[in-house]
């Protein structure tokens, strides 16, 4: 036995095909290619169908003879959207996560049901990107719907975390289903939004559909194979890493930096920093959010440097002592988590003669952020985190992991195989039973880290915190 899963990213296509015990048989990634022009971010659907279909036939011709497919589950970023026919076929291109053509759109979502988007509502969700393609008899489907239908040969359910930033009411009883949710219905006729082109909404790891004897032929995948019901990347993430009951947090660590997280009962952020999307079991809440700091501030702060090398200083540093400066590394104004703040502007505090010193300070300024997310959370109800499963391009660096663990003041830990891919295999796994208990059996983890007495990183917390406030961002 064995399951795949499919990562639909921006810049690629991954599969891997997974055996019950957790182990990698195989992967494979295809290039994606994107058209950018000021705000607008497109991807061809027909990119999107071909790469998969590629990265299918490469895993399963991979695992002959080893392992027979079981089922598959696809994730994709959040808020992308495209419109298809009536058969499933995409007939628009698919408008990107950060495509922030619909801005205008935004005041008249609003208007429309201002309790509940009053606060929440972003140019780059789905919903404002869906009124301005304006569908008509069209459906309309998140990318990993458009892939999924593509291989079932119809039309298929949309999951409860792809649908959340297309308006989806998480909260609404639905159909005698108080864990799946409901559409807002009279919000949409509001907008002009016909209730007959949304997709049904099921929870993750749902059986939508099978594979069908075309696709069968084409990807090696066998013909009747179940299709389950993805999540959005980053809570694919978050399977993958098993943070899956309260205390338990994802930490990811890539171009910015995203916590993930469970409580039992949904949280409340007023300031709409924090979002949540249901637990794939259904009986409980995955709250985080984004910020806009994270890794990709090395690159644009210290253009051509040597990063490996700065790494490797760092620790030679570090064990003189703390660098007694932190950075607060946004690249370009504003805000989004742990607080938000359109205005805001990077900062230093302290000396930064060098760019070693600049490094490290990235690096204490980023861990400072994740530590004030942490807090925020807590203090809107969720657990305190026991442990923070650390995954993202930037685990690669040991010192950053260790600092984070010491400013944290928990154990950090490094799983096995963390990408959203496999979290697709392990919620394929499931079969439609529990997510959490899947990913017990299946997640490993490469290594724990300990945290160390924090000494003077406390202190310079504190500073770093109380400049945050006298510019006036956390409010």
């Amino acid at each position: 036995m064995a399951w795949i899963g499919v990562d639909l990213g921006t810049q690629s296509v991954r599969a891997v095909l997974v055996d019950p015990a957790g182990a990698v048989l195989a992967r494979a990634a295809r290039p994606l290619t994107s058209r950018r022009e000021g705000v607008r971010h497109e991807q061809n659907p027909a990119e999107w169908t071909a790469a998969v279909g590629q990265v299918l036939a490469e895993v399963v011709q991979a695992g002959a003879g080893r392992a027979e497919v079981e089922g598959l589950a696809i994730c994709s970023t959040s808020g992308t959207v495209a419109l298809t026919d009536r058969d499933g076929r995409a007939v628009s291109p698919g408008l990107m996560y950060d495509d922030a053509r619909a801005a205008d759109v935004v005041p008249r979502i609003v208007a429309a049901d201002p309790e509940r988007w009053g606060s929440g509502m972003q140019p780059t969700w789905a919903l404002p990107k869906v009124l301005w393609l304006r569908p008509r008899a069209q459906l309309i489907a998140h990318s990993a719907d458009v892939v999924a239908a593509d291989l079932a040969g119809h039309p298929v359910a949309t999951d409860t975390s792809h649908a959340l930033k297309t308006g989806y009411d998480l909260t609404a009883a639905g159909s005698g289903r108080p864990q799946v949710g409901a559409w807002p219905v009279e919000a949409f006729e509001r907008l002009g939004l016909p209730a007959d082109l949304l997709p049904e909404v099921v929870l993750p790891g749902t059986r939508i559909g099978a594979v069908s004897a075309a696709k069968a032929q084409l990807t090696g995948v066998p013909a009747g194979t179940p299709i389950f019901a993805g999540m959005t990347d980053g809570c694919a993430a978050q399977i993958a890493a098993g943070a899956l009951s309260p205390g338990t947090w994802n930490s990811v660590l890539g171009t910015t930096l995203v916590l993930k997280g469970v409580t039992k009962e949904l949280i409340h952020d007023p300031s709409g920093a924090v979002y949540s999307h249901r637990h794939p079991d259904g009986d409980g809440w995955l709250p985080g959010g984004a910020s806009n700091t994270g890794a990709g501030a090395l690159t644009t702060m210290l253009p051509g440097a040597d990063l490996d090398a700065l790494d490797q200083a760092a620790v030679e540093l570090a064990a003189r002592g703390p660098v007694d400066a932190a950075i607060y590394p946004l690249t370009k104004p504003g805000e989004r988590f742990p607080f938000v703040a359109p205005d805001a502007q990077g900062f230093e505090l302290g000396a930064v003669p060098d760019d070693l010193h600049r490094y490290v300070a990235v690096l204490q300024g980023v861990a400072f952020i994740e530590r004030l997310a942490f807090e925020h959370l807590t203090q809107l109800g969720a657990e305190p985190p026991r442990s923070v499963a650390l995954t993202g391009g930037a685990v690669r660096s040991n010192h950053w992991n260790q600092l984070r663990a010491d400013v944290l003041g928990v154990p950090v830990e490094l799983p096995a195989a963390a990408d959203p891919a496999y979290g697709m295999a392990v919620l394929a796994a499931s079969g439609g039973t529990s997510v959490a208990g899947t990913a017990r059996r299946m997640v490993r983890i490469d290594r724990v880290i300990e945290p160390r007495p924090a000494g003077r990183l406390d202190d310079l917390y504190a500073e770093f915190v109380a400049e945050l406030d006298r510019r006036g961002y956390r409010r």
